[in-house]
């Protein structure tokens, strides 16, 4: 199903392109003998990249089109803003190659040429001294291969961009820069189109141009939600299904529109034309942008704006209480900031396919909020999510409302399905995080701040300074290798409060202590005002906290086994499980063998009850300290550690203990995300081995019979 998903995005830049019925097409792919007759349209994406004299092999092109045919070319951009963010170059496979226009890659005749990338005006003269005099460019977001959006030359976005992409790149692990916040200042700067990461060219001698302005790809979803919206130069919107199995939900779009104006709220209204949804182009301010710009001027009003918008939401559906929560019989869990337009006081939404029986209230309030806050950190400084999570009664619930939330993007996005492309395709903001870091300082002073965090921690007075989410996971991840001696902070509302029994205190403490005597990590994100504070009063031994970073643990495993007899040696030397364990039983013990007969030493993580209630929305029947010491018990473990709700994935586990293997039940052998981890550990040496379940006994089974009170 991946395969064939990325196959399909891959190919649909082209695919909303309303070609002349009948048409003969030549796809263009490679570098080889073409047929000698005339076509309509010669389509080819990169091709040219890859060849040493493009203007030799445009002229063999134009020769086969005919008089009124279009030549259509998918070209990268070597100013392209990825490529400023770190990115790769997709030829090189280095940095920079293409911004510095090649003078350091094939600078010798014995350097490999394999293709390379064209500025757009480059592209242009390429194009005229070929013969094409007359040619439109499209902007292609986020790329060739994932074309998301695409704008004509001449229109820009008039919406939050940071909110619609999700940029994907050839080499993640080197980006720097949050790609999707950038664009807002190039379109400010009228370097949108200049720096998009990849152009869409038609080439057409009887100027026969797309009155296409803005195509919004949605291919990913899968064959029932894929759609593109077009932007027509008539003033027109059109909403096409790109599978026949869409149009069911484009007849849910009319529906809910429908349903939305009879309970009083202000729509943008349409009709179906051979079965496309036609609506009325409006040049009026998004939603979204509205509403951030109004917090950014003016607080008070925007908090009215945005109780205004709650109102909408509560007023899109007759509802009914439950356990003292708000249900909306019809959910529009996309009734949000960023599918509506603020014209003349009044919130006026579109886009609204998705209905949702019985929803809570608050999982769309508190999409309402999650949209609007993403992308924009800055909004924090004046007012934070939580701060507005609290003014609707959002944060003793929290981790609900984002489940209910994240488990209808997830589904929406096909994220599962395409788990293991996305893990090569985007970043991580936390790499991101770390490698903007590592461009402030030197080597030396890297490695010392950033990496070797704990030299001298365990011979000094360990100090974090913090008292927020970070210490937190750290206290989480190494407070049990560790001494705390004390927790500092400079917020005096937090001193005197406790984290995990240790009492947040002043940093004045820090001079009562002699050089020498102390170490401190940081735990703040945005630590650079700390560090200046530390500085100024003498502080040298200090590190900084990453989460993204790999630390090595203090504690050595000591392994029994026997190294010279060769029958004693095993096929992993560390292995790793995760899970729940609630309700323990013979499946899990099964497991533990199972195991510890393919390695040395064992490792079991188990999820505290928070990160139950996060992940799954239930309580465990057993509590977390008994569930570990019920693990701890078993002959086959070595070592039991706690997996936090903040660190819980693969990842972060490979990170902390450096395993050799992880095993897991075969129930999740086909899915994404575990398929996903797989690559990751492959990738880092490391194996992940699937077990099978003792079918007749499981917990899901247990808790069933519990809840039919049959035991």
């Amino acid at each position: 199903m991946s395969a064939e998903l990325i196959n399909e995005i891959q190919k649909s830049i082209f695919k909303w392109y309303d070609f002349k019925r009948n048409a003969s097409i030549l796809f263009v792919d490679e570098v080889k003998e073409l047929p000698q007759k005339k076509f309509d349209y010669i389509v080819s994406i990169a091709t040219l990249e890859k060849i040493i004299n493009p203007i030799d092999t445009l002229k063999k092109w134009q020769s086969l089109l005919k008089s009124s045919g279009c030549l259509l070319l998918g070209m990268n951009n070597r100013l392209g803003i990825k490529y400023f963010c770190g990115d790769r170059d997709p030829y090189t496979k280095r940095n920079f190659d293409g911004i510095e226009n090649y003078y350091r890659a094939y600078a010798n005749k014995s350097d490999t040429f394999n293709g390379r990338m064209y500025s757009r005006v480059e592209i242009e003269k390429i194009l005229r001294s070929s013969g094409f005099e007359n040619f439109k460019f499209y902007s292609v977001l986020t790329d060739l291969q994932n074309p998301s959006l695409i704008y004509a030359e001449d229109f820009l976005p008039n919406e939050d961009i940071a909110n619609r992409i999700f940029p994907t790149y050839n080499y993640p692990n080197t980006i720097f820069l949050e790609e999707e916040v950038i664009y807002a200042t190039l379109i400010e700067n009228k370097l949108f189109h200049v720096m998009a990461n990849a152009f869409l060219i038609e080439c057409s001698p009887t100027k026969n141009f797309s009155d296409v302005l803005q195509v919004t790809n949605s291919i990913e979803r899968g064959e029932e939600n894929a759609m593109f919206t077009i932007i027509h130069r008539n003033n027109t919107v059109e909403k096409r299904s790109i599978y026949p199995a869409g149009l069911q939900r484009l007849k849910s779009l009319e529906k809910n529109l429908s349903a939305l104006k009879s309970q009083g709220l202000k729509v943008i209204e349409g009709t179906f034309k051979n079965d496309r949804y036609i609506m009325p182009f409006v040049n009026a301010e998004v939603g979204q942008v509205y509403l951030k710009n109004l917090l950014l001027n003016d607080k008070e009003k925007f908090l009215q704006a945005i109780d205004h918008f709650r109102d909408c939401i509560l007023k899109s559906s007759e509802s009914y209480e439950e356990n003292g929560e708000i249900i909306l019989k019809n959910g529009y869990i996309d009734l949000v900031p960023l599918n509506s337009f603020h014209i003349d006081g009044e919130f006026v939404f579109y886009d609204q396919e998705f209905c949702i029986e019985n929803l809570p209230l608050k999982v769309i309030i508190y999409r309402m909020i999650t949209t609007l806050y993403f992308g924009n950190d800055e909004l924090n400084r004046i007012l934070t999510a939580d701060e507005l999570y609290s003014r609707y009664d959002l944060l003793n619930e929290k981790a609900k409302w984002q489940r209910l939330s994240r488990k209808f993007l997830i589904d929406l996005r096909n994220e599962k399905n395409l788990a293991v492309y996305h893990a090569k395709t985007r970043r991580n903001n936390l790499v991101v995080s770390a490698n903007r870091q590592r461009l402030n300082y030197s080597a030396e002073d890297y490695q010392r701040i950033f990496v070797d965090i704990f030299e001298n921690a365990d011979t000094r007075k360990l100090i974090l300074f913090g008292s927020g989410q970070r210490t937190k996971r750290f206290l989480e991840l190494y407070g049990g290798d560790y001494e705390i001696y004390a927790i500092v902070d400079n917020n005096v509302d937090r001193q005197g409060q406790e984290i995990d029994g240790i009492k947040i205190q002043s940093p004045e403490i820090i001079k009562n202590l002699k050089s020498g005597e102390y170490k401190i990590i940081v735990c703040i994100k945005s630590y650079l005002s700390v560090v200046k504070q530390l500085e100024t009063i003498g502080v040298t031994d200090y590190g900084i906290f990453d989460p993204n970073n790999n630390y090595p643990r203090k504690k050595k495993m000591i392994v029994q086994t026997t190294i010279n007899n060769e029958a004693a040696k095993k096929k992993y030397h560390v292995g790793y499980i995760a899970g729940v364990f609630d309700l323990y039983h013979i499946g899990h013990l099964n497991m533990f063998r199972r195991a510890k007969e393919q390695c040395d030493y064992l490792i079991v993580g188990v999820v505290t009850d928070e990160g139950v209630r996060f992940k799954k929305g239930v309580e465990p029947f057993v509590p977390f300290d008994e569930r570990v010491e019920m693990v701890k018990s078993c002959k086959y473990v070595d070592e039991v550690v706690k997996i936090p709700p903040t660190f819980s994935s693969t990842k972060d586990a490979w990170k902390l203990y450096h395993f050799d293997v992880q095993f897991s039940g075969s129930d999740y052998v086909n899915d994404g995300d575990w398929l996903a981890n797989k690559e990751f550990l492959n990738e880092h040496g490391a194996d992940l081995v699937f077990f099978p379940y003792t079918q007749s006994t499981s917990s899901t089974k247990l808790k069933k019979l519990i809840d039919q009170k049959l035991i």
